[in-house]
Parts: structure tokens; sequence; C-alpha cells
């Protein structure tokens, strides 16, 4: 054994090592190959399926006549075709990925700059072609011409739109044509300047919408990439997770959903706090710049105000700077939500009883509803629960930002265990994980996003549909939890060598206060 500086332990090469090694490379060969074919698949397979959705997703977007975004409306593919082939798509793209993780963590290498390159093409294709596999981006294009009309939409439903003579109407969607909208001010106001943008066309405010999360989706790459360019098996592994992840690619991009832009935007604001070598913690100025920032995510989508709270316990032995945060977040919050009032706030809580098609309760429930009579209770018990767990058992990283870690913590136990939950909502895992060293919990992630991926593409036939709804993705999203308890109370992480014990970090890090 030789002990490195700092006190890292490591093996000396055997002879058994060597043997390995020399086979590595063949290996890695292969893995690599694998998961080139598996994710350039998928993402083919998606474009091809964004191409024209509309006839096999209604409502059918009109296209404007001059402009993004375009559409081959002679392509018709069968819908049983089309669902067929998501399927596969997302399952290779899961294993794809999967693989790619697996060759860089056996020394493959290959160049960032094409695994930038292929992201930011599939970005712009997907970007400039229809809205696909969700139609929740037509109900904030909804959302924005409402206020443009001089209407909320915190008590305005679309169905007001969908009259006879509007063209706009031909574009809303039924399925959530008499619910208000259950974002946050702020989302209300990226969809308002999107229609202000759009004008009339429904399919140029999607546009809109899309461009932005185009550009935030590869900025969230860039800066990773940047955060990461000492360390290239990190690196590789951060592009792979997110940069050219295309379940990602389908669900921020081509589906157009709004987490996409929470998630940049509060992972902006934790980057800001710096990182564990700035001595004394953040300035006041640099933790009131963070607050801002980590309030617009949250007053986008109020799940993000974990990162908030991430932050604050984070910054709990700076006072100043856990108080600018905090008021700063505020600052942004309450205004907005008093501009908009009540209603706003019950917007909030509009999905507090609810489960989402694919949540692991499917498992105790029937066709009437779920078997525990107080699912909230039940699930908000299970959140504190794995938060506290997750916060106390989560490796802590020499190189990471402590507040990443908090945030992450959070995170996890909130999308793991509460019922609400789609597959998009883990954008907000994925864009801390990319700066977070190798381990198991990536499989975790990945597979709990293949999962959800599969059982939100349309047009699968009833009864497989049902199986997969009912017993299979549930399962399987039961699974992770157990598996992340497993990995929580054993402590089997296999971090890399940036990892270091939890106990160690806070014994460290408790002579002066937490920076970030």
């Amino acid at each position: 054994m030789t002990t490195a500086p700092g006190g890292v332990v490591h093996p000396r090469p055997s002879v058994l090592g060597s043997a390995r090694s020399a086979v590595a490379p063949h290996e890695s060969r292969l893995l690599t190959v694998a998961a080139g074919t598996g994710i350039v698949s998928s993402i083919a397979v998606m474009i091809v399926a964004s191409l024209n959705p509309g006839s096999w997703l209604p409502p059918n977007l009109v296209m404007p006549a001059i402009g993004p975004p375009w559409d081959v409306p002679s392509l018709r593919i069968p819908v049983p075709v089309i669902a067929s082939a998501l399927w596969l798509a997302a399952l290779a793209g899961g294993g794809g990925v999967a693989a790619g993780l697996v060759a860089v963590r056996r020394g493959a290498r290959v160049s960032p700059r094409l695994l930038i390159g292929t992201g930011l093409i599939s970005v712009t294709i997907l970007t400039v072609l229809p809205p696909a596999g969700s139609i929740d981006i037509l109900d904030y294009a909804t959302f924005g011409h409402m206020v443009t009309l001089g209407h909320t939409p915190y008590v305005w439903t679309p169905i007001h739109l969908r009259v006879p003579g509007n063209p706009f109407g031909r574009s809303v969607p039924a399925a959530w044509d008499t619910h208000v909208t259950l974002y946050g001010p702020l989302a209300t106001f990226e969809q308002f300047v999107a229609a202000v943008l759009g004008g009339s066309s429904a399919a140029r405010i999607v546009f809109w919408l899309k461009l932005w999360n185009a550009i935030t989706f590869m900025s969230v790459a860039l800066v990773a990439d940047r955060i990461l360019r000492t360390d290239p098996a990190g690196r590789l592994r951060a592009h792979l997770l997110w940069t050219v992840n295309p379940l990602l690619l389908w669900a921020l991009i081509a589906g157009g959903h709004i987490d996409m832009m929470a998630a940049g935007v509060g992972l902006l604001g934790l980057l800001i706090l710096g990182t564990s070598r700035d001595a004394g913690g953040p300035t006041f100025a640099r933790a009131i710049w963070a607050g801002f920032f980590l309030g617009a995510a949250a007053d986008i989508k109020i799940p993000y105000l974990l990162f908030v709270i991430g932050a604050v316990w984070t910054l709990r032995r700076s006072p100043a700077a856990m108080l600018g945060t905090a008021g700063a977040a505020l600052a942004v919050l309450v205004p907005t939500y008093l501009w908009f009032g009540p209603p706003a706030v019950d917007a909030l809580l509009a999905r507090t009883n609810k489960m989402t098609p694919d949540t692991l309760y499917r498992l105790l429930s029937s066709p009437e509803g779920p078997v525990l009579e107080h699912l909230l209770e039940f699930a908000v018990g299970a959140v504190v629960i794995l938060a506290l767990l997750t916060m106390a058992r989560l490796p802590r990283a020499a190189r990471l930002r402590p507040v990443l870690r908090s945030a992450l913590a959070l995170s996890l136990a909130w999308l793991f265990v509460w019922p609400y939950q789609l597959p998009w909502y883990d954008a907000m895992i994925v864009c801390l994980l990319i700066l977070y060293p190798a381990s198991r919990l990536d499989w975790l992630v990945l597979t709990r996003l293949t999962a959800g991926t599969i059982a939100m593409i349309p047009g699968v036939p009833k009864a497989i549909g049902h199986i997969t709804m009912t017993f299979v993705v549930p399962g399987v999203l039961l699974a992770c939890v157990v598996g992340l308890v497993y990995l929580c109370v054993t402590g089997h992480w296999r971090t890399g060598r940036t990892a270091i014990p939890a106990s160690s970090a806070s014994s460290a890090n408790s002579t002066r206060p937490v920076s970030t």
C-alpha cells in the first residue's frame, strides 16, 4: 500500500491488476461503441418523432407561415410504431449513457468537444422542431397568451380560449383546459414575454420557450465543462449524464418543460456562493446575488425552494451570508406572490394530495384511489426521514461546493418519495449530480429517469400501459428508494478519490464558518 498526500491510501499494482489493465482497452472500446450507438440512435428516433408530432400527439399545432418552428407535415407514422420506437429509444438512451459511464470509469477517453458538439447539434434541431412527447408547453403558451389579453392564469383557464373563431384555440390542449396554472409567478412572466414575442401564434410562442430552454441547457453543459476541466473522467461523466443524455434532451428540449429554466437558474445561484477553498465563506454581496437567483428558481417552480433551504443550512455558521441569501430569496418570492394574490398561493397546494401515473405509490392503490388514507402525511414523513438520512450520510467531497451537497441531499429525498413526480423533474437532481463524484448514486438516478421516461411515452397500448404504470415502473422506483436507503445506511457509495467521510468533513469544517 502507498499513502498519497492527504492521507488517501492506494493499493500497489499487482499481477492481477496488470492483467486486468491489459484487457481494459478492448473492453473500453466495446463499451464506448455501445454508448455511442445507444445515444446516437436514441436521439435520432426522438428527432424523427419530433418532425410531425401532431400526427400522433394531439392537438396538431398550427405552424407559422415563415420561420421556426418547422415540421414535416407529409411525414405520418402510425401511433403504435412511434410509441414502440420511443420505448426502444428510451431504453437505448439510458443504456447508452450507462455504457458510457462504465467505459469512462474503466479508462475510456473521448474528446469532450465531441460530446459538446453532439449535444449542441441535437439541442439545435430539437429546438426548431415542434414540441413532442408532452403537451405541457402548449399550456405554457396558453397561460402566456392569457396575460397578453389582460387575464391572470391563476383564475382564468385555457378553455376560455377554445372558442369558435379563435385560431389560437386550435392549439389549446384539452387535457388541462379547465385547470389554472400551477407554476410560479416568474414562470408566468417568462410565458408572457414569449407570448409577446410570438404574438397570436401558439407555435411561435412555443419556439421562444424552447429557445430559452436550449440556451439554459447548453449553458449548464458549458459551466460543468469549465468547472471539471482538470478532471478528465469527471468531465466526460458530466457530459454523458447531461449534455448528450437522450432522456434529458427528450424531456427538457423536445418536450420544453419549464423545469430546465428552474434548474439552470437554481444551479447558478448555488455556484455563485463559491467553493470550499474560499476562506471565510462567501462575501455578503455574493450571498445576496445567490439568494436572488435561488429565489428566482423557486419563483419558477416552488420545489426549488429546497435549493434555498440547502444554501441556508450550509451557511448556518456564517450568519451574515445566511441572512443575505435567505433575505434575497424572499425579496424575489414575496412581492411576486403578493402581486398575483391568493390564487397564486393556492396553486402551490394544488397537487399536494395527488399522484402521478407512474409513482411508486401506485403499488399501494386501487382503481378507486390510494389505499393509504393519509397519503400526504405519509409522504411528508417519508421525505423528512429520507432528507435527514441523506443529509447525514451523503458523502462529502473535498473539491465539491458544500452547498451543492446539501441541495442534492434534499432534492434526492423529495424526488424519490414524493407521490407527484414526473421524469423531467429529475433535472433538479442531475444538474447537481454532474458536479458530484461518481458513485452508485449515478445508477439509481439514471434508472429512475429511464423508467419514468418510458412510463410517460404516449400512444402505448392500453394493456401494456396499465401493466407498466401499475407494476413495472412503480416497482423500479420503489427499488431505487430502497437502493438509496441502502447506500445511506451502509456507506457503499464507491465514490472517487475526492470523497471523504461525512464525519471527517464535519470535523474539518467545524473550526471555521462553513464556506461554499
